[in-house]
């Protein structure tokens, strides 16, 4: 049995699904939205057990061989910390781990793990020092802003408006980065698959460029075997099996990469491209399914 754990209505949670049904998987959808139709039983020894009831659906924790997570955030907390230790537990493919995305809440752990692989990164201060930061901008130029964190923010430009704020940067660690010109490739991996969308904008953030005004023109590339090679290794460093990787190609050739996004929507790229994420990610855990019923059978024979 495959699971999915999300929202209804959430696009890659909706893709993968209708790929799944498609393809006649056994798959069973935990709608967060509808805890009071959802009980899980479970004990841990040597072997995780226990019992998932959806609805009318009953599956024991046993013969789940798939998961694939987008929870977001809810009121049944305890509902969501047991599934999630399922997902933690289980013998299965987790799309992905819980404590593998959790490298994800720290940008600066994640960019030794990109440093490991060969990639570049750019040059970053994290500091509630101001004095700190203006020597940090006196020497690059060019600096933007970003979170530290996996919480999703606007990255900006630091413009000569915001040097008089630059005094508030002591109540709250800072990330302060090089900015690093060139095209942006966003890097999709599905198991052994490499998927890249090349991004040209004039906008600091993409993702955000409506809110300038700036438009995004989005096509489908082909990484050379040394790119993509390494953005493979990462995903495997960061043990994710499906990972949104955003890297950036300078006008001299040299890759820069980012961050490593361990639950990409990618569905934005996918109907920019038509590269078929969503066929991959459901082979995948297709194939898990089947490796696992193989498995199985051995075990009985």
């Amino acid at each position: 049995m495959i699971v999915l754990w999300g929202m209804p209505g959430d696009p890659p949670l909706d893709a993968v699904h209708r790929m799944l049904l498609r393809s006649g998987a056994p798959t069973l959808l935990v709608d967060q939205r509808r805890p009071e139709g959802t009980s899980l039983t479970m004990a841990v020894g040597q072997r995780l057990s226990g019992t998932l009831i959806v609805g009318a659906m009953s599956v024991a924790l046993e013969d789940i061989s798939a998961v694939y997570l987008r929870p977001q955030d809810t009121p049944c907390a305890a509902l969501d910390d047991a599934l999630l230790t399922v997902a933690e537990l289980a013998a299965a493919l987790v799309l992905n781990r819980p404590d593998a995305m959790a490298a994800n809440t720290s940008k600066p752990y994640q960019s030794a793990q990109i440093r490991a692989v060969g990639f570049s990164v750019p040059d970053t201060l994290i500091t509630t020092s101001p004095d700190a930061a203006r020597t940090f901008i006196a020497q690059h130029g060019s600096v933007i802003y970003k979170s530290v964190s996996g919480v999703r923010s606007v990255v900006g430009e630091l413009r000569e408006a915001d040097s008089a704020r630059l005094a508030e940067i002591r109540w709250c660690p800072t990330q302060l980065q090089q900015r690093i010109r060139g095209v942006d490739v966003r890097v999709h991996v599905v198991g052994d698959a490499v998927f890249a969308c090349e991004v040209r904008s004039d906008a600091v953030d993409y993702r955000y460029a409506h809110l300038s005004g700036v438009g995004v023109e989005l096509s489908s590339i082909v990484l050379h075997d040394e790119c993509a090679a390494r953005c493979l290794a990462l995903a495997r460093a960061a043990r994710l099996p499906l990972a949104g990787i955003d890297l950036r190609r300078t006008d001299d050739g040299e890759w820069y990469c980012f961050e490593i996004n361990p639950s990409p929507g990618f569905t934005y790229y996918q109907h920019a491209t038509g590269a078929p994420i969503d066929a991959a990610i459901a082979a995948l855990l297709a194939r898990s399914s089947h490796v696992i019923r193989r498995t199985n059978r051995n075990d009985n024979d």
